[in-house]
């Protein structure tokens, strides 16, 4: 894969690192320290500068589905999990049990729990609409009251809801 520059954006629920190339975006993650910060390759490539508008537009309530073209290393299973999550209507969830069938089998319900966690693509790919089977809310990487307001977010602007959760 080709070395990734980095950039930040200020979201409404914290500080997102963009990692891309020419061609991609390679990582979208929430940022809690300082810590987090990149020593990588600085500067800000044409699709990270898409990809900032496109999360503006996101968090105004503009935008459902991003376009911005993006790649994660992954095995050909963890693909199809991805693959299987953008497939997620803006504004609605699944549930993992739902997501495993949607692979074709029930029995890897921890598995694509466990790609779900690895995905590397925060809101782009929508790991935060996969709740558990009992509607409750299940671990989310950027942390539990990110995928609250994630969800909240969407389902107001798709529904007109104030609450989900």
């Amino acid at each position: 894969m080709n070395e990734l520059h980095y950039t930040y954006y200020e979201s409404p629920i914290g500080l997102l690192k963009i990692g891309g190339t020419e061609q991609f975006i390679g990582e979208l993650t929430f940022l809690d320290n300082a810590d987090q910060l990149s020593h990588g390759e600085p500067g800000i490539t044409e699709v990270m500068h898409q990809c900032t508008e496109q999360l503006i537009e996101f968090f105004h309530g503009s935008r459902r589905i991003f376009t911005v073209p993006v790649h994660q290393e992954g095995t050909e299973f963890q693909k199809r999990v991805w693959g299987e999550l953008i497939e997620i209507p803006y504004g609605r969830t699944i549930s993992y049990m739902d997501l495993a069938k949607r692979l074709g089998d029930p029995k890897v319900i921890r598995a694509a729990a466990s790609t779900n966690g690895k995905n590397k693509l925060a809101i782009i790919v929508p790991c935060h609409r996969v709740i558990g089977s009992d509607s409750s809310l299940t671990g989310y990487g950027g942390g539990m009251w990110r995928k609250k307001w994630l969800l909240q977010h969407e389902f107001k602007i798709a529904h007109g809801v104030q609450t989900l959760f």
